[in-house]
């Protein structure tokens, strides 16, 4: 029998349908990483890879990320029975005397994130993790949490840790002052973008820290802090809203959107269904929050996601350091089990009554207007057109937030080699190059509009070459225009979906002028020229490990020349199923739009993008 990867996912096999199936994984999860608790509990070391931060704490990240998934189970009267090694695990992590200290707190820190666990930890259930502590070690513990509290955290999502930490120590009876926790709940709402939308800090970004983090925590407050009832109303609110809008970052098969940064925390993107549940804030009818939800886990289920040892993986669909970030540690990964709040409720409440709905039926694109995103309902899929999110400063953002398309299905590829521009994929992306080895992509917008369904962005890749690009849906095909001013020439390469490739050349490729179409064993994808002077048609093979979902892909492309002067270039794009009817669609590409009457509907009805809108 030939080794399946899957099977070494502590999820694979398990029906994950039930509450009972949950509290099971989550024990699943924790089980492979006994053998690398230290022998005072306190550090959890999986691997020899490096983060930005210090191998101490990196192993109180390894020791702390299991508490999102344990203390719901155990508040719920599930069993886990290593509270003891938790225990000791806190008790020397937090004494500067013993050899196994989680070392010295400083402003920015990364033990600041992982100390929000701990007091999640108290908050919840003091009687596993508190309470059977001596008064010497209460008094170590608590001195530590204090001095963590007082410090500087990142002006984003961060901020919610100092307050997870105190919900923690109000609720052990230790006293703080309340005054810096108000101001960073203040500082937190602040970055509302309303219709249920936060930005995350004052940057043009609004990703899955939206759900699995401001969303998250702040729901978690409304369920820990006392008082303050005006402010719990508003995070509720806040989320009811954002719901309607956030359900569509997530397929029928229950795969989320793979977009921004941090998609090696997994299964987290789920978190914010399971946050609703513990808050009891129906902002959906219960049964489609628990299909939502379900579908999510079970997607991962099948996913080589962990080690041979169980251990998961830095990586997403596959282990995959390619498409991680510099603070991805080895025990990064098991934030993936902020997804199991709902195991903190009843057997009896709602939504684990509830039966599991299956998503409605999306038939019109839908405009997710804060997060300057249209979303387009396809056969199994869910494909978003993005325009006016960003991010300059991490290995991999252009591709994680600046490209044209994103999908639920096929994910997107990172670019592996900045030095060869005739292997580059870019997926949903125009790639240009002005020598033939380097290439440039949309980085920073100058511009985002939104006006209805349709997007518009204008932008440099370099000082001198201006671009602007009009996106529309035309489902099970979108269309992007782009109108590029250049005074010298350059090449360009635009890319459709990547699909899975299959072995043994089992594939089947088409490319002719204008047009390319990959044949996959389980998808199609094509990408069509509709401009006055087609473009080749290309199909490549991109370099493996490179798409977030499979490890080896096929891409169609269209490939050109761009003259000194203004050109046009109109790309249609799509990719389905193989089950689907796919002939239809590929015979019945849409037609040209006339882009007098695009910038007439900008110029009437356009807005800029509220993630873009940051004011300075």
């Amino acid at each position: 029998m030939i080794y399946d990867p899957a099977r070494a996912n502590p999820l694979f096999g398990n029906p994950l349908r039930t509450r009972d199936d949950l509290a099971k994984a989550v024990n699943d999860l924790f089980a492979p990483l006994l053998p690398y608790f230290s022998e005072g509990g306190a550090r959890v070391r999986l691997g020899a890879a490096g983060a930005i931060f210090d191998r101490a704490a990196a192993d109180l990240e390894g020791f702390a990320r299991p508490l999102w998934g344990i203390v719901p189970l155990a508040a719920g009267g599930g069993d886990f029975p290593h509270w003891d090694l938790y225990r000791r695990g806190l008790a020397n992590g937090t004494n500067p005397a013993h050899p196994e200290y989680w070392g010295d707190l400083a402003d920015r820190n990364q033990r600041l994130v992982e100390l929000a666990a701990v007091g999640f930890a108290l908050a919840l259930v003091p009687e596993h993790i508190w309470e059977p502590l001596d008064d010497s070690q209460k008094k170590t513990v608590a001195a530590y949490l204090l001095a963590a509290r007082e410090l500087e955290f990142i002006d984003n999502n961060w901020k919610f840790f100092r307050v997870l930490i105190d919900l923690g120590l109000e609720r052990v009876g230790v006293a703080f002052d309340h005054g810096k926790t108000v101001a960073y709940l203040d500082e937190l709402e602040a970055f509302d973008l309303s219709d249920g939308w936060y930005r995350d800090g004052p940057v043009r970004r609004v990703d899955h820290y939206i759900p699995f983090a401001m969303h998250f925590y702040g729901l978690i407050y409304t369920v820990l802090a006392r008082g303050d009832e005006a402010r719990k109303e508003r995070f509720r609110n806040r989320a009811r809203t954002f719901a309607g809008d956030i359900r569509h970052w997530f397929g029928p098969d229950g795969a989320a959107l793979a977009f921004g940064r941090s998609q090696a925390y997994r299964f987290a993107a789920g978190g914010f269904w399971g946050s609703l549940a513990l808050a009891g804030v129906e902002a959906l009818p219960w049964a489609e929050i628990k299909g939502y939800y379900m579908r999510h886990i079970r997607w991962w289920s099948a996913m080589p996601i962990a080690d041979r040892d169980g251990v998961l993986s830095v990586g997403y669909g596959y282990p995959n350091l390619l498409m991680s970030e510099s603070y991805n540690s080895p025990g990064s990964p098991y934030w993936a089990l902020k997804f199991f709040l709902p195991l903190a409720l009843a057997a009896n409440h709602p939504f684990w009554t509830a039966a599991e709905a299956p998503q409605p039926v999306f038939p019109e694109p839908v405009a997710l207007k804060q997060a300057g995103m249209v979303a387009m309902h396809t056969p199994g899929n869910v494909v978003v057109l993005s325009s006016g999110q960003q991010h300059d400063k991490m290995r991999g953002a252009n591709e994680k937030y600046s490209k044209f398309v994103y999908s639920t299905r096929y994910a997107f590829n990172i670019e592996a080699d900045d030095r060869n521009f005739a292997a580059a994929s870019f997926d949903g992306m125009l790639g240009l190059s002005d020598d033939g080895v380097h290439f440039r992509m949309r980085e920073i917008m100058e511009e985002a509009l939104i006006a209805g369904d349709r997007l518009y962005s204008r932008w440099r890749p370099w000082s001198d070459v201006a671009i602007e690009t009009w996106l529309l849906p035309a489902n099970p095909w979108h269309i992007r225009i782009h109108r590029i001013a250049t005074s010298r020439a350059l090449s360009s390469i635009e890319g459709g979906f990547a699909i899975e490739r299959a072995d043994f050349n089992a594939d089947r490729s088409e490319q002719a002028e204008g047009r390319a179409v990959w044949y996959g064993q389980t998808d199609i994808s094509a990408i069509m020229d509709l401009s006055l002077r087609p473009r080749a048609g290309h199909t490549i093979s991109p370099i493996p490990n490179t798409n977030l979902i499979h490890a080896k892909t096929l891409l169609p492309q269209l490939r050109g020349e761009i003259a000194p002067g203004t050109t046009v270039l109109v790309t249609a794009a799509m990719a389905l199923p193989s089950r689907e009817d796919w002939a239809k669609a590929l015979n019945s590409p849409p037609a040209c739009p006339r882009l007098d009457e695009l910038e007439r509907l900008f110029s009437e009805k356009g807005m800029r993008v509220p993630a873009f809108a940051l004011q300075s």
